[in-house]
């Protein structure tokens, strides 16, 4: 069996763009709480959101947020490649796993009621 060796390269640009990126989280998160008794509610959300944005931008610049840019990408072109189903298909595929759930339940339903007869009437003799 071949081992598969991760190896992750990251630069202290990269690190202190990350470090960054956490603290302007921290201070929005803060500047909202702190700014909410003190004033109109447009600026206590104006700051938040200033804040979420300018941490999101320190984010993407770094390495692990291209990394993150490129899987998405990656991902959208994944699903442009999905063969969907056609309505119809859809539908006829629906209906036949609702139909086999009730079939299902019914026979589910049955054997608890006759496992139940067998058990505590026959050989119990309980009676319910």
């Amino acid at each position: 069996m071949a081992s598969v060796q991760v190896e992750t390269v990251s630069s202290g640009a990269d690190k202190v763009k990350l470090v960054v990126a956490v603290l302007l989280l921290i201070a929005a998160i803060a500047s909202f709480y702190w700014l909410s008794g003190r004033g109109d509610t447009w600026v206590q959300w104006s700051g938040l959101i200033v804040g979420l944005i300018l941490a999101a931008a320190a984010f993407l610049t770094s390495e692990p947020g291209r990394r993150l840019i490129a899987m998405g990408r990656d991902s959208w072109r994944e699903t442009e490649k999905v063969v969907w189903p056609s309505r119809k298909e859809a539908i006829r595929t629906t209906a036949f796993v609702f139909a086999f759930t009730v079939a299902m339940a019914l026979v589910l339903w049955i054997s608890d009621k006759v496992l139940g007869w067998v058990l505590y009437d026959l050989l119990l003799g309980w009676g319910r």
